[in-house]
């Protein structure tokens, strides 16, 4: 079933009684040719991908709870590719390209909203290394636009410029970048993938993988063994668990990261604004609430909860540059887990067992990248070789020296 205008006024003038399910229930087949752990974002759009771009058929997709339990619905929507390094920048502007295009492609209203993005600087040395950021962007067919303080007035008044600690004195702007409904996107992509026939299997965990002579051959699960060629894994802050059960220990950390929102507010905050002196990102949502976070909670966690100390240094941040939220109240908060990577960057990649492979260490980055991970993981499994903007998102590169550090503070995975 195709969605349209002329759908929606059919059904509402026939009572609405045709309507068919976004996707099928199916019972476990005993084997296929490709099994996807993980029923998130990155895993929706692997599958979807594998169908739609390389003709595969016969793929299902494992989910221990209910699609959208994970982080596709727990971030907060943001979509950008202002990366420097070039292990990152292709591959997120791949990603902002999908994005561009995939409420047509998948014939799903996604609420892509390019409403832009803009990270604020506080000092001129700040201001260097954001031209230098534009710089790059724009030598990989990115856009990028710096602005200063008058220019930031004259858009956004309501911020806190002559702020005694942190003067706004400028920002960087890619007015590509915005926010999309996160969990509109796991139904589209689940819908576009079952439609083509991968079979979506929802409460069904993983317990551990049938490996011989190096070789995986299929996992057990909670609803019983399924043999597969390949098994990929994408389970964002679960991957240190899982892959366990492989006998794989991964350069990756799990942390919480919390978000917030608050009551409806009349319309303010046009796109989506970073604190350059802090860790603070807030956009303003449809209904009118501001969803906005900050760091992660620090200490090691697989739970999807949070703790006060980080809630009141997220507010502080906010209040920093935008004193007038002091008084909306905070409807609702949650967390979820982030696979921090030991340099920031994610991974797509084979491992040394023969048929398994890997996509995770994605840290604040996920969201962002659903389209692109999922086409390149997609392109990985089909092909058997790296999509050339995911060439470096490799497990190995800590041994070879080859990271891909954006920030700068090496192999601290709370500092990334």
């Amino acid at each position: 079933m195709r969605y349209s205008a002329l759908r929606i006024l059919r059904e509402g003038l026939t009572g609405n009684k045709g309507w068919k399910p976004v996707w099928r229930e199916p019972e476990p087949k005993a084997e296929y040719d490709i099994v996807i752990v993980g029923g998130g974002g990155h895993g929706l759009a692997t599958a979807y991908y594998l169908a739609k771009e390389f003709g595969h058929k016969n793929i299902a997709v494992l989910e221990k709870g209910w699609l959208g339990s994970g982080n596709i619905g727990r971030n907060t929507t943001i979509i950008r590719s202002n990366y420097m390094l070039p292990g990152n920048e292709p591959f997120y502007e791949m990603s902002l390209k999908l994005w561009e295009g995939l409420e047509q492609d998948f014939n799903y209203n996604a609420m892509v909203s390019q409403r832009s993005i803009l990270n604020l600087y506080h000092s001129d040395a700040q201001r260097d290394a954001f031209v230098r950021r534009a710089n790059a962007m724009m030598l990989a067919g990115a856009d990028a636009e710096i602005a200063d303080a008058d220019q930031l007035r004259a858009e956004l008044p309501f911020l806190d410029f002559d702020n005694a600690r942190f003067p706004i004195k400028g920002g960087l702007f890619q007015r590509r970048g915005g926010t999309v409904r996160h969990d509109a996107v796991a139904w589209g992509y689940a819908r576009g993938a079952d439609a083509r026939g991968v079979d979506i299997i929802q409460n069904c965990e993983v317990t551990g993988f049938d490996i011989e002579n190096g070789h995986c051959t299929g996992m057990q699960t909670s609803r019983g063994a399924i043999r597969a060629k390949k098994v990929a894994v994408c389970v964002a802050g679960s991957s240190g668990r899982v892959m366990e059960k492989a006998g794989m220990r991964l350069p990756i950390e799990s942390h919480v990261l919390q978000a917030f929102v608050t009551e409806g507010l009349k319309p303010v905050i046009p796109g989506v604004i970073t604190f350059g002196a802090g860790h603070f990102y807030v956009s303003q949502s449809d209904k009118g609430g501001l969803v906005f976070g900050g760091d992660i909670d620090g200490y090691n966690s697989y739970a999807q909860r949070g703790n006060l100390p980080v809630v009141e240094d997220v507010a502080e941040g906010g209040m920093a540059i935008m004193p007038m939220i002091g008084r909306a109240r905070l409807l609702r908060s949650w967390g979820g887990i982030m696979d921090m990577s030991m340099d920031g960057s994610p991974f797509i990649d084979k491992t040394h067992v023969d048929g398994l492979y890997f996509n995770g260490g994605w840290c604040y980055g996920g969201f962002k990248a659903t389209p692109a991970s999922g086409f390149c993981y997609a392109h990985l499994l089909a092909r058997d070789e790296p999509h050339p903007v995911a060439a470096q998102m490799r497990l190995d590169r800590f041994m070879s020296g080859n990271l891909i550090d954006e920030k700068g503070v090496g192999n601290q995975p709370n500092l990334h």
